[in-house]
């Protein structure tokens, strides 16, 4: 059982407290923080907190928490986990970790330097959705991944430094592309080093300085590519989807406009439907548990079971570190146009790659590259000559 230190009381500390509270029996929020008083004594009040204050300090030393969930907008994450660490105290940090990669790294080696717990809260590497679909890749359903496509657009954030390029860290790259490039690294293997990026980024509709549009494509060690779509513009909710493909399978994921529920009112939706929908009317698209379709519950057991067994969970602060890594090669290509290395103080993977059959042969000549039945009941074969490299096309007997 353990006692938190909430330090945010925004939409994250709220999903945070939220499933914290109905999960693992014992685990609470004992004191939170926010720099409103008002907001910070209305959500201790309405979620049973004993302890507020608007002093991030005070919320961190209290000698009765022995955990500190830091829900803070990206600006404010160095100071709160640095904090939270020279108090001895284990450290959750929502993502990205930071704004850019030299200052994760920062966060890093001082948190690993105190000795401390640390966990990075990226939710949707833990929805059901995807650890089913992990379990599926690391038991080879899908041969050796090749490319994984993870795309997450909405409206734009609720909150005013969310489009502040210099609180922040940047747009809708830095808010959303982390969750993507982290999916894409769960699936293509933490071994498999990043190598490269290339990414363009845009300002297509908001009066800001930073990006509201990105498309990235970062190239690991074995050849697989994550690719990521995000976008502050997107009409309709929020769209959160993934594919992964590999030599032997595909694997599709919808988790929130087409999770099953589907609801057509004239009269108004007449209740909350989930985050960051926008339709009053029409077809909508109600989320049964949106704090389970996100993954919060699975990613909190994780964290907390592994703080408890004395073993290190699914998302550490390195995985963040490494985030940001791939981000700012991102932002420097959307610059340069072209391809980015991916920039590492320390790289800690070991690649291993999956062992696979050789081409088919047929007869001792060719190698077969691809074998079809077509339209007209016949079967194709393109075979491709072992010493010429010639391309042919066979059509097998009845």
């Amino acid at each position: 059982m353990h006692k938190i230190t909430m330090l945010g009381t925004g939409l994250i500390g709220r999903f945070y407290t939220m499933t914290l509270h109905r999960q693992r029996g014992g685990d609470r929020v004992h004191t939170v923080f926010s720099p409103t008083k008002e907001h910070v004594r209305s959500f201790a009040d309405e979620f049973d907190i004993p302890n507020w204050t608007t002093d991030m300090a005070e919320a961190i030393n209290d000698p009765e928490t022995d955990v500190v969930v830091v829900g803070l907008p990206n600006f404010v994450h160095k100071e709160a986990v640095l904090m939270a660490a020279d108090a001895g105290k284990a450290v959750l940090c929502t993502k990205p970790l930071a704004r850019t990669a030299a200052e994760a790294w920062e966060i890093l080696t001082e948190v690993e330097e105190a000795g401390v717990f640390h966990g990075y809260l990226e939710d949707l590497v833990y929805t059901p959705k995807t650890l089913k679909a992990l379990r599926f890749v690391e038991n080879g359903a899908l041969g050796r991944v090749l490319w994984v496509r993870s795309r997450e657009t909405h409206a734009g954030p609720h909150g005013a430094w969310f489009w502040d390029v210099e609180k922040a860290g940047g747009g809708a790259i830095v808010d959303m592309g982390c969750h993507c490039i982290e999916i894409a690294r769960n699936f293509v293997g933490k071994g498999n080093r990043p190598v490269e990026a290339m990414c363009w980024a845009d300002t297509l509709v908001h009066p800001i300085d930073a990006e509201d549009h990105g498309v990235g494509l970062v190239r690991f060690e074995s050849g697989a590519v994550g690719q990521f779509e995000v976008s502050w513009a997107f009409r309709g909710g929020m769209d959160l989807r993934d594919e992964v493909s590999g030599t032997e399978g595909t694997i599709w994921m919808d988790h929130f406009l087409r999770t099953g529920f589907e609801m057509f009112t004239a009269a108004g939706r007449k209740g909350y439907v989930s985050e960051k929908a926008e339709g009053e009317t029409g077809w909508l698209f109600p989320v049964g548990d949106e704090i389970a379709e996100l993954g919060y519950p699975e990613m909190f057991k994780d964290q907390l079971n592994a703080l408890d067994n004395g073993e290190e969970p699914m998302e550490t602060l390195y995985d963040g570190y490494v985030v940001n890594a791939i981000m700012d090669a991102c932002y420097r290509s959307a610059e340069s146009k072209s391809w980015e290395p991916v920039e590492l103080e320390e790289w800690r993977g070991e690649f291993e790659p999956m062992e696979e059959a050789p081409p088919q042969a047929y007869g001792e000549r060719f190698v077969i590259i691809k074998e079809e039945q077509m339209a007209d009941g016949r079967t194709k074969m393109l075979l491709r000559d072992k010493e010429s490299g010639e391309v042919i096309e066979k059509v097998a007997a009845d």
